[in-house]
């Protein structure tokens, strides 16, 4: 079982920053891909970006490309997401989740209890 804990969401003005943090407890995530997802109303759930705990690969959605960046801390068993430059559309309930298969149709062996994402124009 990983136990997956998220903050730092809150409300930012466009243009502003936040870092989101997921500490993971329960097992070590050199098995996994963590990512981040996330979900707006009426809207689906797109995962935006993910990074491999072994060997560092990187994804990102093209909407966040250039302004958000994931990062890993493996003393701590923390992943980040860096999010510069907010849009309004960026607006969301985030979720951490870790999966053995990168996430394939969308799933993921589990999940965090998610952090909202607020962006004032």
């Amino acid at each position: 079982q990983v136990q997956l804990v998220e903050s730092g969401g809150g409300l930012v003005q466009a243009g502003g920053s936040l870092r989101l943090s997921c500490a993971a407890s329960g097992r070590t995530l050199t098995s996994y891909t963590m990512g981040w997802f996330r979900q707006a109303p009426g809207k689906e759930r797109e995962l935006v970006a993910a990074i491999n705990w072994s060997s560092d690969a990187r994804y990102y959605a093209a909407s966040v490309k250039s302004r958000f960046t994931i990062s890993r801390d493996n003393a701590k068993n923390t992943g980040y997401l860096q999010m510069n430059n907010l849009k309004p559309e960026d607006g969301a309930v985030y979720y951490c989740a870790v999966d053995s298969s990168r996430f394939a149709g969308g799933k993921a062996d589990y999940w965090g209890q998610g952090t909202q994402v607020t962006v004032s124009s």
